[in-house]
């Protein structure tokens, strides 16, 4: 019989300590990793791709069932298109960690900046203060084609901690699954049965390879991520400026007006002349009205008026560009 590591869905083995889902005894309900990640904040790093991902996504597609898209408000990819083409229908589209963005911010607008007709439905919700459980419930009951529902969505979209949520809304499983900062802590698919009509399915996260939180130390990622609702940033740009975010990335504006939508956490600091980017790629962008300069991962950068851009990064990491989400 195939057990699995209930906490990262890993399939427990016993044979490779260097190998996902190794234990000591095969009794164990969790794997050594989660084990260490839970108790001492270690973690050890899983090797894959996009392509391990594929054929379950394939799967989850072929059943017809629901779909929770689980989108983080803080990281809405271009990679979210390509989740989207395996699932023609039944997708309910939740944007998690509204509690980051300002209070004052009118949802609907930020809903229906995520305009697509794959969509049965939209919510946005906060893990961290229990916002709107019930009302996702209630729309998971309405849009559900059979008990089975599976969540989907990129690495460190807040699947996991989402489903531990229901878990203690709904349940009176002592269970949860396991979360962290880093990428692809889940491995493998996780049911969890939320009452005898519904069992809520997690999935690993899709890989997003342009995103900061794959080529920053530890100690960057945890400044980097935010823990509280997020402060904007103002800056009114004379000529030419010059501004960099904690060392990790900058860019060159002329006669401008930004906001900066980061953790406030990160240092931004502001020069007058030019100073080395030789360890970054540049991406140019010509600004056409409000828009925002995405770094994925890192958050983004509102530019208020029209005018020329250059953004300096890690090669590994993907900018761009779109309308102004805010």
């Amino acid at each position: 019989m195939i057990k699995k590591c209930i906490g990262c869905g890993s399939i427990l083995q016993n044979q490779d300590s260097n190998q996902i889902g190794y234990v000591s005894d095969l009794e164990k309900d969790l794997c050594e990793r989660c084990f260490k990640i839970r108790h001492y904040n270690q973690y050890q790093t899983v090797e894959k791709t996009n392509q391990d991902y594929i054929p379950i996504l394939k799967q989850i597609a072929s059943t017809n069932d629901l779909v929770l898209l689980v989108v983080d408000l803080w990281n809405i990819s271009p990679k979210l298109n390509e989740i989207l083409s395996y699932f023609h229908d039944h997708v309910l589209l939740v944007m998690t960690k509204r509690d980051l963005l300002p209070k004052g911010l009118y949802e609907q607008r930020l809903l229906d900046y995520m305009n697509d007709d794959s969509f049965v439905d939209k919510i946005m919700i906060s893990s961290q203060k229990n916002y709107q459980f019930d009302l996702l419930l209630e729309k998971i009951r309405q849009y559900q084609t059979s008990q089975h529902v599976y969540i989907v969505g990129l690495t460190n979209a807040g699947k996991s901690t989402m489903l531990n949520q229901m878990i203690k809304n709904y349940t009176n499983l002592n269970t949860m699954i396991t979360t962290s900062m880093q990428p692809s802590t889940t491995v493998g698919m996780i049911e969890i049965p939320i009452d005898e009509s519904l069992i809520l399915i997690d999935t690993p996260g899709i890989l997003d390879e342009g995103n900061f939180l794959n080529v920053v130390s530890p100690k960057m990622m945890k400044k980097m991520i935010p823990k509280k609702e997020i402060k904007p940033i103002s800056y009114q740009i004379k000529g030419t400026q010059y501004l960099w975010i904690d060392q990790i990335c900058s860019f060159i504006i002329k006669d401008n007006d930004v906001i900066f939508y980061i953790a406030n956490t990160l240092k931004i600091e502001r020069f007058y002349k030019e100073k080395d980017h030789t360890q970054f790629v540049s991406h140019h962008f010509m600004v056409e009205g409000v828009q925002d300069i995405v770094l994925p991962g890192l958050g983004f950068i509102k530019v208020m008026r029209p005018g020329d851009v250059t953004v300096f990064v890690p090669k590994e990491v993907n900018v761009f560009i779109r309308d102004s989400f805010i």
